[in-house]
């Protein structure tokens, strides 16, 4: 039985291949559409050559190109290198990223242009590599892989919202400006996903935020090492996250937004239209544990008036 034609002699470029969502949405693209050209992205090569040695035994031709993202001269050359082997890109799908936790106040410079340079600008400069061959082609998808972190901000992510942010902007003026030229822009915002999220985040702590337990938002540290477990309930496998991001890839006119989280749509019509702000603001300190911040602070400054 011939498997789905619907990207026949497709050439699909993903970042963050290795692992997760990306890994998981390569071999699913392989296994079910034919003749299908791969371009596989991120930093570790072992494991990109994993991947592509399942989606090559699945049918698929693959290149693997790894590249570090926070770095403009690889992110170029990969999409050079992708143009030189195939020829064309019909789909890009920028989903590598990672959150740099930490309240604002606490995240250094360096760190900050790390998280934009991999989140936003990254896709940015695929994307303006990539539009002149796609409108050559005269057709072409950029699916941006965001999070409902980029339509809701959360104190102690606030970098990675940032970030977020600025590539649904980004999403938005592209879906504007590029449909002309039969260039479909879409993006995915997924909610809590079973990855090694929380535990790069994690590490992205003990590398770029120095004492951060002898801080003031010692509370809230203490609250984001336990709050993977918490959102493991809610999260969905990289597999079903992968399937709504096929959804957008193939739709014949996708929507604007897809969102990839159990009542995420409904959470963000709360949050976004229902909530007022204080009760918005309210219930995300109390969640991400800025609360206990608040708490500590007033207790300490009346510690402080006593003595």
């Amino acid at each position: 039985m011939s498997k789905n034609k619907v990207l026949l002699k497709k050439t699909i470029l993903i970042t963050g291949a290795s692992t997760g969502i990306g890994a998981a949405l390569a071999k699913m693209l392989a296994q079910e559409f034919d003749d299908l050209s791969l371009v596989l992205a991120a930093r570790n090569q072992t494991q990109l050559e994993l991947v592509a040695d399942q989606c090559r035994q699945a049918g698929a031709e693959v290149l693997v190109v790894p590249t570090d993202l926070a770095q403009l001269e690889q992110v170029q050359n990969l999409a050079q290198l992708a143009l030189q082997h195939f020829g064309r890109v019909d789909i890009l799908v920028n989903n590598a990223g990672y959150g740099q936790m930490g309240p604002i106040e606490l995240i250094p410079p360096k760190a900050a242009q790390e998280q934009f340079a991999v989140n936003f600008h990254a896709p940015l400069v695929l994307a303006q590599t990539l539009i002149p061959i796609m409108r050559k082609q005269g057709q072409g998808r950029i699916v941006n892989i965001s999070s409902l972190g980029g339509r809701i901000p959360f104190p102690t992510a606030g970098m990675y919202s940032c970030s977020k942010f600025a590539l649904e902007a980004l999403s938005d003026v592209l879906r504007m400006e590029l449909k002309a030229f039969n260039i479909k822009v879409t993006v995915v915002e997924p909610g809590p996903v079973v990855t090694d999220f929380f535990r790069v985040a994690g590490e992205k702590i003990q590398t770029s935020i120095v004492n951060y337990k002898q801080t003031p938002y010692a509370p809230a540290f203490e609250n984001i090492e336990a709050i993977d477990q918490q959102l493991d309930l809610l999260g969905w496998s990289a597999a079903k996250t992968a399937r709504i991001i096929i959804k957008a890839m193939t739709a014949r006119n996708p929507r604007p937004r897809y969102v990839a989280a159990t009542g995420g749509n409904i959470l963000v019509f709360m949050m976004t239209k229902i909530f007022p702000t204080w009760a918005r603001d309210d219930f995300w300190k109390r969640f991400y544990g800025i609360d206990k911040v608040e708490r500590e602070w007033k207790k300490q400054l009346s510690i402080n008036s006593k003595q």
